[in-house]
C-alpha cells in the first residue's frame, strides 16, 4: 500500500530467530486511572527488544495454579521510549488484568512472549499523511504507541484522535494526550467524547453518531482520501458503529484498519457449522506443524483445535488470546484443509494465501502441513 500504511496482515508475520520468550524486570507501575495502570519493563540485559508501534506483548503468569496468557498492546514507542510499557486495565473477572496490579512489584520478573501483531505501519521522514484514530477505553493503548512514533519520525504527517470514554475519570493517558497536543499544536488534534459528561463539559457527549461524525470531520483537517488512513480500536460495539459510519460516508474499506481487544465469542450458528464440518465422517486427522526449525506430527481429534492438541502433547507453539483475534498463533497451511471457528483475525488476502490460526483451527483432511514463522 502507498505511504507505508497499515497492513491487514497481508504480509507474513516476522518471527525472530532468537529466543521467543523473555524474563523482563518490572521497573514500575504507573496509575493512569482508578482501574488502569501502565506496566513498565526494563529492556532485557541481552539487548533491546525489537518491536513495532501497534504491536503487543503476551504476558504469562501462574494465576491460581494455572498458566494464564494475555495480550496487551504496547503504549511505548521504539523511537521515543527507552523502556517497554503496556497498559493493563482491570476488567470484571479478568484473571490477568486483576492479578497484575495486585501482585506485581518493581524488581520482579515476568515472563513474556516476544512482540507480535499486525496493527503496524512503517515510518519514513518523507511521508506526508493524516492518521485519524478512533479509540474507545483501553483501545487508546496501541494508538498512543503509533502517535508517539508518528510525531517523532514523520515531521510532515499529522494525527487526529477521536477518543470515547464513559466519563472524565476514565480517560486513559489524559495528561499525556494534553501535553502532546500542546507541544505539537497543528499536528495533533485530540477530541474527547464522553458517555456521561459533567455539567461544565465543553466537548462532545453521547454515542458517536453519523451526525456527530460529520461535525467532527468539519473540525479536523481534510487531506483527501489518498493521504488519509482511518484506524480504530476499542469495544466491539464502538468499532462496528464507526465502521458503519465510515461506509455511509463512502470511505473505502481499504483505508480503514482495526485492532480488536475482544475475547473471541463465536456465535452459536457458526459453532454448529464448524461442528458439522469437523464431524463429517467423525474422523481424526494427522497434522504436521513446522516451527522454529522443528517438525511435529500429531493426531487432532474431532472438535479439538490444532493448538490445544499440540499444547496437550507438550509442544510449545506460540499463542496468546486463544480466540482467533490476536494472530500470535498464525501459520500457513502449505497443504491440506483447515476449518476455522473464527476468521476475524485474518484478512481476505491472507486467507487466500493459506494462512490459518491454530487456536481456532480444525484439520478436515489428512494432509495438513502448517508452517509457523
Amino acid at each position: 500500500m502507498a505511504f507505508g500504511l497499515f497492513k491487514k496482515s497481508d504480509k507474513k508475520q516476522e518471527v525472530s530467530s532468537g529466543p521467543h520468550y523473555y524474563d523482563l524486570t518490572v521497573k514500575k507501575l504507573v496509575e493512569e486511572t482508578k482501574d488502569s495502570i501502565s506496566l513498565v519493563f526494563e529492556q532485557p540485559a541481552s539487548g533491546k527488544l525489537k518491536y513495532k508501534s501497534g504491536q503487543f506483548l503476551t504476558l504469562i503468569a501462574n494465576v491460581g495454579g494455572k498458566e494464564v496468557r494475555r495480550a496487551y498492546s504496547l503504549c511505548s514507542s521504539p523511537f521515543v521510549d527507552e523502556d517497554l510499557a503496556v497498559m493493563v486495565k482491570r476488567v470484571d473477572n479478568g484473571l490477568m488484568s486483576n492479578w497484575v496490579p495486585s501482585n506485581l512489584k518493581p524488581g520482579q520478573k515476568m515472563k513474556v512472549l516476544e512482540p507480535m501483531g499486525q496493527f503496524t505501519t512503517e515510518f519514513a521522514k518523507e511521508n506526508k499523511r493524516h492518521l485519524i484514530m478512533f479509540a474507545g477505553g483501553s483501545g487508546i493503548t496501541p494508538m498512543m504507541s503509533i502517535l508517539k512514533s508518528l510525531i517523532s519520525q514523520e515531521p510532515e504527517s499529522i494525527c487526529s484522535v477521536i477518543y470515547c470514554n464513559r466519563d472524565v475519570d476514565s480517560i486513559i493517558f489524559r495528561n499525556t494526550l494534553d501535553q502532546i497536543q500542546t507541544e505539537f499544536e497543528g499536528r495533533v488534534h485530540v477530541i474527547h467524547i464522553l458517555d456521561n459528561a459533567p455539567m461544565n463539559w465543553q466537548g462532545y457527549s453521547g454515542l458517536l453518531s453519523k451526525e456527530m461524525l460529520v461535525k467532527l470531520f468539519e473540525r479536523i483537517p481534510d487531506w483527501g482520501l489518498d493521504k488519509t488512513t482511518y484506524l480504530m480500536c476499542g469495544p466491539e460495539g464502538m468499532m462496528k458503529n464507526v465502521d458503519t459510519l465510515l461506509k455511509e460516508l463512502h470511505i473505502p474499506q481499504e483505508k480503514t484498519f482495526k485492532e480488536s481487544f475482544v475475547t473471541g465469542v463465536i456465535d452459536k450458528e457458526k459453532k454448529e457449522e464448524v461442528k458439522a464440518a469437523v464431524k463429517a465422517g467423525n474422523t481424526s486427522h494427522e497434522v504436521t506443524v513446522r516451527y522454529d526449525g522443528q517438525e511435529y506430527k500429531f493426531v487432532v481429534e474431532p472438535n479439538r483445535t490444532i493448538l490445544e492438541t499440540a499444547l496437550d502433547q507438550g509442544i510449545d507453539l506460540p499463542y496468546s488470546c486463544q480466540s482467533g483475534l490476536c494472530t500470535a498463533c498464525r501459520g500457513r497451511a502449505i497443504s491440506g484443509k483447515v476449518k476455522l471457528d473464527e476468521e476475524e483475525g485474518l484478512s481476505q488476502s491472507e486467507r487466500a494465501e493459506g494462512y490459518v490460526l491454530t487456536c481456532v483451527g480444525h484439520p478436515i483432511t489428512d494432509d495438513v502441513v502448517i508452517e509457523i514463522g
